[in-house]
C-alpha cells in the first residue's frame, strides 16, 4: 500500500459459582445433546444454555452472566448443545457448495466432509456461521472504502483446505487470512454498540502475522469507512507498533479501536515483558466498558493461564466508544485488507466478562487440544537422538528441495512434524504443508533427503520402527545424520541402517 502521511492516517493504522461449577463439568467432558437452534428446536438454547451444560466457551460465557451474541469457528462447537453447520464452502470446479457441520453435538468440525468435497479442485470459505440463536453469520465481505481483491472491489474467501489443524485428535480446518480476504456482517443482531460493554475473544496463531492494518475480529463500521475514533472494538493481532516506539517485535494483541492500534491507553508498547508473544496458538482478548476501561489479555492456546498485558482507562478521544453493529474478521473498519493471520474460533459477549469467566473459557480453550498438523497422526519434534537435536527445516524455507537438517530444538513450527495415516512426515514451513521426500525418488546409500509438496508416492512414505529408526518405505533405507554429525546445520540423508545413533529418532 502507499506509505505516504496521508495513506497511513486514511488506512487507520489504525456469578463465580457457577463458573466453578462449570469449570468442573468441563473436566468431566462434553454432555451429548442433539438440540440445535439451526434445526429446528427450541430458540434460545444456545444463548442461555444452563449451568450443567457450562463445558465450552458460550456455555461459560453464559453461566457468568455475559452470554455469547457470535460464536465463530471453523474448528469446533462452542456450546455443548450445538449442532448445526460451522461453515460453508465452494468449490471451483463445479461452483457448488458445502455446509461443514460438526461430529456431533457439542463437538468437532467434520473435516472429512470438506476433504471429500474439494478433492481435485480448490475450495473457498465463503460463509462463518454465527452459532448463537441470533444467527449473526459473516459471509464474504462486499469491501468498502478500501477496495478488496474480488469482484466490484469486494474480498475474497480464505482458502478452506491452506490451514490444517488437529483439535481434539481430530482433523479441522483454520481460516487462513492472507491480504484481500475478509468476512463482515453489517447490522449484526443484539451485538453490543455504542458505550455498550463489550467482550472478545479469539484463537490465534504466532505463525503467519504481519504488521499491516489489519487482521481484526470484532465490531466495526456498518458503512465499511473510517467514522472517527471509539467507533471500533476488535481485536487486532499482529506485529503493528501504530504509534511508534514499542519494546519488542511482537506479535501483540492489540485494541483497533479506530484510528489506531492501542497496546495502551496511550498507544504503544513499553513493557519489557511483552516483547511479544510467540505461541502455535494464541488466545487473544479484548474487553471494553465503553467509558473508562478496556483490557487486553493473551494466553498459549495449549496450555496454561492468562497474562494481563493493560487494564486500564480509555485514551483521551474515545470515550464514550460510539461502536457500530458490524461484525467483521480479517480486516479493519474500513476493509483496511493487507493484515494476515490465522482464526481458529473466537466469540463476542454482551457485556464485561469477569475475570473468572475469562479463566474458565481459556480452560476450554486448552481442553481442545489444538495442534499442528494433518490430523491423521502423532504430531511433534522429531528428535536426533544421538545429537539431541531436531529435524528442521533450514530458515523455514518454503522451497521445495530443500535439504532438512539438525538444529538446536526451539519449538518453531519448521520444527514440527506430524507422522499422517498415510505414512508421511509432513511439516509447516511458512504458511506451505511440505512433505518428507526421497530425491528424486532415490534408492541408494547418499540419497539426499528433502522437503517437497505433498504428493502420495512411495518416496514420502515412512516407517516409524520401535528401535527409533526413520525408514523409507521404497527403498528400505534408514534416514541418517550424515557424517553421525552432531553440529547444527548436519543435513539429513538415506543411508544403509546400521544401528547408529545417528540413525535414531523419537517423535514426540
Amino acid at each position: 500500500m502507499p506509505g505516504s502521511a496521508t495513506d497511513r492516517r486514511r488506512r487507520r493504522f489504525p456469578a463465580v459459582l457457577l463458573i466453578a461449577l462449570a469449570m468442573a463439568l468441563a473436566a468431566l467432558g462434553t454432555p451429548s445433546f442433539a438440540t440445535s437452534a439451526r434445526t429446528g428446536t427450541p430458540a434460545g438454547v444456545h444463548a442461555a444454555a444452563p449451568a450443567a451444560d457450562a463445558s465450552l466457551p458460550c456455555d461459560l460465557y453464559a453461566a457468568g452472566g455475559t452470554p455469547c451474541v457470535t460464536a465463530h469457528a471453523t474448528t469446533r462447537a462452542l456450546f455443548a448443545a450445538y449442532n448445526g453447520p460451522l461453515y460453508q464452502i465452494q468449490r471451483s470446479s463445479d461452483h457448488s457448495y458445502r455446509d461443514v457441520g460438526v461430529l456431533a453435538a457439542g463437538g468437532y468440525a467434520d473435516a472429512a466432509s470438506q476433504v471429500s468435497f474439494c478433492a481435485g479442485t480448490s475450495c473457498t470459505i465463503t460463509k462463518i456461521y454465527d452459532q448463537t440463536a441470533k444467527h449473526n453469520d459473516m459471509p464474504i465481505s462486499w469491501g468498502g472504502y478500501w477496495k478488496g481483491p474480488g469482484p466490484n472491489g469486494s474480498d475474497v474467501g480464505a482458502d478452506a483446505m491452506a490451514l490444517p489443524v488437529t483439535a481434539g485428535g481430530h482433523q479441522v480446518f483454520g481460516v487462513k487470512v492472507t491480504p484481500g480476504v475478509g468476512y463482515r456482517l453489517d447490522h449484526a443482531s443484539g451485538v453490543p454498540t455504542g458505550s455498550q460493554p463489550e467482550g472478545i475473544y479469539m484463537v490465534t496463531s504466532s505463525n503467519y502475522t504481519n504488521q499491516w492494518c489489519c487482521f481484526d475480529y470484532g465490531s466495526g463500521e456498518n458503512s465499511h469507512t473510517d467514522t472517527g475514533n471509539a467507533t471500533m472494538n476488535a481485536i487486532y493481532w499482529g506485529n503493528a507498533c501504530w504509534f511508534n516506539g514499542c519494546t519488542g517485535s511482537g506479535p501483540w494483541v492489540e485494541a483497533d479501536l479506530e484510528n489506531g492500534m492501542f497496546h495502551t491507553n496511550t498507544g504503544s508498547n513499553k513493557d519489557p515483558n511483552n516483547p511479544g508473544v510467540h505461541y502455535p496458538f494464541v488466545s487473544a482478548w479484548l474487553k471494553n466498558n465503553g467509558t473508562s476501561n478496556f483490557t487486553l489479555k493473551y494466553g498459549n492456546g495449549s496450555g496454561g493461564g492468562l497474562t494481563t498485558t493493560f487494564s486500564g482507562p480509555l485514551p483521551n478521544g474515545y470515550s464514550p466508544m460510539k461502536v457500530d453493529s458490524s461484525v467483521l474478521l480479517g480486516t479493519g473498519g474500513d476493509n483496511s485488507p493487507n493484515g494476515v493471520g490465522e482464526f481458529f474460533e473466537g466469540a463476542i459477549t454482551a457485556g464485561y466478562p469477569s475475570g473468572a469467566t475469562e479463566n474458565a473459557v481459556q480452560a476450554a480453550i486448552t481442553a481442545a487440544n489444538y495442534g499442528s498438523g494433518s490430523g491423521s497422526g502423532t504430531t511433534g519434534a522429531v528428535h536426533a537422538v544421538g545429537a539431541a537435536k531436531c529435524l528442521d527445516v533450514p530458515g523455514a524455507s518454503t522451497t521445495a528441495g530443500t535439504q532438512p537438517q539438525i538444529w538446536d530444538c526451539n519449538g518453531a513450527v519448521n520444527q514440527t512434524w506430524t507422522a499422517t495415516a498415510s505414512h508421511q512426515l509432513t511439516v509447516y514451513s511458512g504458511s506451505s504443508q511440505l512433505c518428507l521426500d526421497a530425491y528424486d525418488k532415490g534408492t541408494s546409500p547418499g540419497t539426499k533427503v528433502i522437503t517437497w509438496p505433498c504428493n502420495g508416492q512411495t518416496n514420502q512414505q515412512w516407517n516409524l520402527s520401535a528401535n527409533g529408526t526413520v525408514t523409507s518405505a521404497q527403498s528400505g533405507l534408514c534416514l541418517d545424520v550424515t557424517g553421525a554429525a552432531t553440529a547444527n546445520g548436519s543435513l539429513v540423508q538415506l543411508w544403509t541402517c546400521n544401528g547408529g545413533s545417528n540413525q535414531k529418532w523419537s517423535l514426540s
